[in-house]
Order: C-alpha cells, then sequence, then structure tokens
C-alpha cells in the first residue's frame, strides 16, 4: 500500500459533526448549576437502567464483604507484578504500550475529560452528612479528591491546566463521541441522588479506588514523552492501599454494613455500584481506538467553515481554489489526498519538508494561528510517520536530527525547563471578584445554612472554582478541626 493510500485509509469513515444526545444534555445539565427535582428523577432513572445493564456483569469482589481487605492486598500485588513486568521489557529496550507518539498521548488527555473533569463527583452527596460519623471518612475522600481547597491539589483543576498546557480545551467543542461522557454521567447521577442509591455510590467508591495497572503505566508514559503526570501520580499514591483511598473504601463498606437491615442485601447493592465503576468507555478502549488519520481528517473538517471564504482565489491544488475544497467537511478526504500528490504534505519525512507544515511555523508562516497547540501535535505527528515514536514537541526545533532521547518531563522539571504544565508549588487562593462576595454572604448566615453553603459551593461544577476553592477550605476547618 503507497504511503499516502496508508496515510488516509481512515477517511472512508469520516468524523460528522456531532448532535449532543440527551444523555450528553444531562451529563452537562447535571455539571451547571444544582439541578431541580426532575433532573435528578432523570439522572436517578438513568442509574436504574445502568444497574439493569451491568447487573449480569462479572467483578471480581469477594463472596463476603469480611474478605475485603484481602481481595484489595490480593489485586494491588497483581498490579504491582504486572507493573515490574513492564518496567523490566521497557529497561530491556521494549516500546511504549500505550502511546505510540506524543500526539497519541494527548488525544488520550482530551478523550477521557469528560471522566477527569468530574472526579471524585459521585461523593458529593455524602457532603451533606459529614456529621454521622460512618459516612464522615468517605466525606473526607470527597475533600482530599477536592485537594482540601489547595489550588495545587484539587485533582479537577490539576486536571484543566493540564488540558490548557497543551491547547486542549476543557469546554464541550462537539469533537467527542457521545459514548466518552457515560462514565462520567454515571458519576455525576450518583452525586445527585446519594439518598436513593448510598449502597450503590459506597460500591462505585470501593470499585474506583483501587489501583490499576493503566494508572502506572499512564504516568510512566507521559512523563517519557515530556507531559507532565503529575494528576496521574498524584493517585497513584494518594490511592495507595496501605492508608490511601483503596483502604480507606474497603473500611467505608465494613463500617457502614446494617446493624438494623439485611446486610447481604446491602452488599449486593454495593457490588451492582462497583460494577458501575466499569460502565462507558474503558482506558484501554480510548488508547486502542487512537486512529492519527482519522483524527488529522476530524480537524481538517472542523476547521473548514472557518477557512471557506477566506482565502484567496490564486492558490490552487489539484485545479481546485482552497475555498472550493473547504465549501463541505465532506471533501477534506480528497483534499487531504490532493495535498500529498502535489508534494503540499511530504509523508514519513521531517515536518518541515513538508510546504503545508511551512504555512503554519516559520518566520513567514501565512497561516500561523489556524491550528492550536494540540491540533499542530497531531498534524506534525501525521506527517512524520513513524518516526514520531521519538516524541518530539511540534515545537522542538531540529530534535529529529539527534540521536539522544528526549528528556522526560521529570527531567525537563528539574532543568527549569518544563514549562506551563508543571506542577506547582503550593498556591494561594487565586484573586477573584466571587471569593469576597461568597465570603459577606457566609458572614449573613450560621448553622446549618451556613453548612448548606458551602457544600452548594462544593459541587462538582463549582469546587475548581477559587470560591469553591475557599469553600471546601472552610468546611474542612468547620467540620474537621
Amino acid at each position: 500500500m503507497p504511503p499516502s493510500t496508508a496515510l488516509l485509509r481512515p477517511c472512508a469513515a469520516a468524523a460528522q459533526p456531532r448532535r449532543r444526545s440527551a444523555q450528553r444534555a444531562l451529563y452537562h445539565t447535571l455539571h451547571g448549576a444544582p439541578p431541580d427535582a426532575d433532573t435528578r428523577t432523570r439522572a436517578a432513572h438513568f442509574l436504574r437502567r445502568k444497574l439493569l445493564e451491568t447487573a449480569g456483569q462479572a467483578n471480581d469482589l469477594p463472596a463476603s464483604p469480611q474478605e475485603l481487605h484481602a481481595w484489595r492486598d490480593a489485586s494491588a500485588a497483581r498490579v504491582a507484578e504486572r507493573y515490574a513486568a513492564y518496567l523490566a521489557e521497557r529497561q530491556a529496550g521494549g516500546a511504549r504500550q500505550y502511546f505510540t507518539n506524543r500526539a497519541h498521548a494527548l488525544h488520550f488527555l482530551h478523550a477521557v475529560a469528560p471522566t477527569k473533569l468530574v472526579d471524585g463527583s459521585w461523593l458529593y452527596g455524602l457532603a451533606e452528612h459529614a456529621a454521622n460519623v460512618r459516612l464522615a471518612p468517605l466525606v473526607h475522600t470527597y475533600l482530599e479528591e477536592l485537594g482540601d481547597g489547595a489550588a495545587d491539589k484539587n485533582h479537577v483543576l490539576l486536571y484543566r491546566r493540564l488540558l490548557a498546557a497543551h491547547g486542549i480545551s476543557a469546554e464541550d467543542d462537539g469533537s467527542l463521541p457521545d459514548a466518552l461522557y457515560e462514565q462520567g454521567l454515571i458519576q455525576l447521577c450518583l452525586a445527585w441522588n446519594a439518598q436513593d442509591f448510598l449502597p450503590e455510590v459506597i460500591g462505585f467508591n470501593l470499585a474506583y479506588e483501587q489501583l490499576p495497572l493503566h494508572l502506572l503505566i499512564t504516568s510512566y508514559e507521559l512523563n517519557e514523552l515530556g507531559i507532565d503526570p503529575y494528576y496521574f501520580t498524584l493517585h497513584v499514591t494518594v490511592d495507595n492501599g496501605h492508608s490511601g483511598h483503596a483502604r480507606q473504601a474497603c473500611d467505608a463498606v465494613l463500617a457502614l454494613l446494617p446493624r438494623h437491615g439485611d446486610p447481604d442485601v446491602f452488599w449486593q447493592r454495593v457490588r451492582a455500584g462497583a460494577r458501575l465503576a466499569d460502565a462507558g468507555v474503558g482506558t484501554m478502549q480510548v488508547i486502542q481506538g487512537f486512529d492519527i488519520g482519522a483524527e488529522v481528517l476530524r480537524i481538517f473538517q472542523a476547521k473548514a467553515p472557518a477557512g471557506h471564504g477566506a482565502h484567496s482565489n490564486y492558490c490552487r491544488v489539484a485545479g481546485k481554489s482552497i475555498n472550493d475544497w473547504l465549501a463541505t467537511p465532506e471533501q477534506m478526504p480528497a483534499f487531504l489526498q490532493a495535498l500529498i500528490d502535489t508534494k503540499w504534505v511530504v509523508p514519513d519525512a521531517p515536518a518541515h519538508q513538508s510546504r503545508f507544515w511551512r504555512l503554519l511555523q516559520g518566520e513567514r508562516a501565512e497561516m500561523f494561528g489556524v491550528f492550536s497547540p494540540y491540533e499542530l501535535q497531531v498534524i506534525h505527528d501525521w506527517l512524520r510517520g513513524e518516526d514520531a515514536s521519538d516524541g518530539q514537541a511540534w515545537d522542538e526545533r531540529g530534535a529529529a536530527n539527534q540521536s539522544r532521547r528526549r528528556p522526560s518531563f521529570r527531567a525537563l522539571a528539574r532543568a527549569g525547563k518544563a514549562g506551563p504544565g508543571a506542577a506547582s508549588a503550593a498556591e494561594a487562593l487565586p484573586v477573584d471578584p466571587d471569593v469576597p462576595a461568597f465570603e459577606e454572604r457566609l458572614r449573613q448566615l450560621a448553622g446549618s445554612e451556613r453548612r448548606a453553603a458551602l457544600v452548594a459551593a462544593m459541587a462538582p461544577g463549582e469546587h475548581w472554582t477559587p470560591v469553591g476553592l475557599r469553600a471546601t477550605q472552610l468546611f474542612r476547618r468547620e467540620c474537621f478541626a
């Protein structure tokens, strides 16, 4: 198969503009302002459907909750053994197992964002019950997901900054499939219906807080590609099985077993909640589903409407003006092929050898600023082909000609060159006009009303903002002093 044909093979499955599904719309509604009663009811119906769909799926939880700690230890041992084998293979010269190039890794960060941007939300509904000593440990876990109000530890804020550092929007631009919102939607539905789904919340937390192998490998390979792994390594440490969230999740199940109800019924509902943690598109499916040709096509199709009419007619490719090519997104497969056939794009070669790339980057780049940093990385790695496995960033001039391995993120951080994605030292609360207004409102409240105001500001769509961070700090001080 000629290189040009192989390069554009995914074009037959051209990405089309996506219309927001009802489930996706529900995700955004639950992630916005506090939902009304009807929206919470729809969220509860969704949870019940997912519980029915996953009822027949197997999980490896023990038959009895009394075996949970042994189960946790055995699971952690298996993960450690497999990770040791991975490290041995890599140290023996083996290739990365997850990310073929830097664009692949950045695509992964974008694809899992709908889940990462609601990290920890499944426990939100318990925050108002912090006075219940049996639930307090789970509320404490939620506060740790929120970084206890520290901007440099709040999981969602960390992920937003990671995306921003690589030119990836945290907002829904319609480019991701609806299926990638399912897992995040489950977490939000649990957040707003904890009263009716308490055993399922506990079970979801139990499954989700165990340390998976993919978290370790993701951290390793992101660092290797020069991408800040801190969001992922933070989860490795905070979820540890000795004293972290993995152990706390097991302890919570045992502490909350009913003393006056049926513990077996409760345990079966816990198991059902644990199965929800595997619903939706999983990490490995996201990684294995990446196709750089299809992603380049999607990017060009998204740009076509804005570019149509913005070009002079003197420039023609394969006999057609650029404006004509960009008239409809459906022409993008043929347009990309025409760029290859006319040598505007040179496949499997350094990016600067392609005339098209020199329009994007260089001293007189006529198309400077048209593509985001993420989109530039995808195009850059698409042009370079297999050579892009070296992890070169699109703005690393000349790095492709160096025999020396590119430095990892940690090496760059030690040298002070890690850039805006680097994990920062402890930060003061950001200056924001909403903070003094919020604090003034709090001064007028007391008791349960004050507590309710703090809890409301710690909701999944709010806790990462300056007001949410301040509310988390005050809530922790007043409830867990």
